[in-house]
């Protein structure tokens, strides 16, 4: 594949495929403070687990910016996230003056379990928010704890969607898994929900998910690399309902905290096979649809 600074590759790539762009849904925009705390935890991954997670591109955020836009993506997003009680509101804060600045970013927010949650989640949609970020694992609080209840009928009735890391990998948190997600939407199963990582490693009960209820979607983050399959495979029987379910799986890449070039991203979707049209709907229609990006 391509290096670091090539972009030969990706322009081809939209050319052969005539998009427009690239959107990606899972890509990391955070307060400086926040952001280099999470790349000293990626940083002392290697030691810990044997396997090193080096961040390919740990740049200032106008250079970030540029590289992005250079890959042709045409709208991201600024996935944060609390790991703790009173941090979300001021993280949307952030978020919002971000959005204002940077008009191909999706607004972006997220929530907590906490009494005041449903108030600036409100204010955070009365602002233009168009996309949640919930982190189960990091956040470690249960989905369907009370206090979320009407902060989920907020987002279920605006029809704003929710990117939740719930998956078990890469390792398994008191919350995660498909079991919390599927007594969530039996609860609201109008909910817009967006599977982080396609639900890693719990890849099949996802996508059961996906198939019972309309609103879900899965993003592609990191899955089929050549990083995550030799620790997570995604197993080759599903190939049939990953090209059935092509309109409800969305492109992420998890920018700029991977351990590999941009465009592997893209490649690995491609060497699945599924064809051009599957491709054309999972890095762009789909979330062009669904955010409505013109």
């Amino acid at each position: 594949m391509t290096g670091h600074d090539d972009n030969a590759y990706l322009a081809e790539f939209r050319s052969r495929l005539e998009l427009p762009g690239i959107i990606d849904v899972h890509t990391h925009f955070m307060p400086e403070q926040v952001l280099r705390k999470v790349w000293a935890y990626f940083d002392a991954v290697g030691p810990m687990t044997g396997k090193d997670w080096p961040i390919t591109y740990r740049d200032d955020e106008q250079v970030r910016l540029k590289t992005l836009r250079g890959f042709g993506v045409r709208a991201f997003t600024a996935l944060v996230y609390p790991h703790k009680p009173a941090m979300a509101a001021w993280l949307n804060e952030w978020t919002a003056d971000f959005a204002g600045r940077t008009p191909d970013c999706l607004h972006t927010a997220t929530f907590y379990p906490e009494p005041d949650a449903p108030d600036y989640v409100r204010t955070a949609i009365e602002r233009g928010a168009r996309v949640f970020k919930v982190h189960i694992q990091v956040g470690d609080f249960a989905p369907n704890d009370p206090l979320l209840d009407p902060v989920w009928g907020l987002l279920e009735d605006s029809g704003i969607p929710a990117l939740v890391h719930c998956g078990s990998g890469p390792a398994p948190g008191t919350y995660t898994g498909p079991e919390p997600i599927a007594a969530l939407l039996r609860r609201f199963p109008r909910l817009r929900l967006i599977v982080a990582h396609m639900g890693t490693p719990e890849y099949s009960e996802f996508l059961d998910l996906a198939q019972e209820y309309a609103g879900v979607h899965l993003d592609t983050t990191m899955v089929w690399t050549d990083f995550s399959e030799a620790d997570a495979p995604y197993p080759v029987t599903e190939r049939g309902r990953l090209h059935d379910l092509g309109e409800r799986i969305l492109f992420g890449s998890d920018f700029p905290n991977i351990p590999y070039p941009y465009e592997h991203s893209v490649y690995a979707l491609e060497r699945l096979e599924l064809g051009e049209q599957w491709l054309r709907q999972v890095c762009y229609r789909n979330a062009a649809r669904l955010f409505d990006v013109r």
